[in-house]
């Protein structure tokens, strides 16, 4: 994936100073296009990833909170443990 985004702006470069300087808006838009569509990918991976953690930061809590509930039973059964 490195090698394409790398790829791409040089290619791109290539074919612009082929042209003589004939259309290089249009490749201009494109180029732009293209990492504007890479930049929102990214964001959207940002997104799901903060999402994810906050669903792992809950689930934490979540275990955390049953802990905590199992030690108070057992504390309260007065449970007699040989060691």
């Amino acid at each position: 994936m490195k090698r394409l985004m790398i790829s791409l702006p040089a290619s791109f470069a290539l074919a612009l100073a082929a042209c003589g300087g004939e259309g290089d808006d249009a490749l201009a838009e494109d180029v732009e296009e293209r990492y504007e569509e890479r930049a929102d990918q990214l964001e959207e991976m940002a997104d799901a990833a903060e999402e994810r953690a906050d669903q792992l930061e809950e689930r934490a809590e979540q275990v955390d909170d049953m802990g905590e509930a199992m030690g108070d039973a057992i504390d309260e059964a007065d449970v007699v443990v040989e060691q």
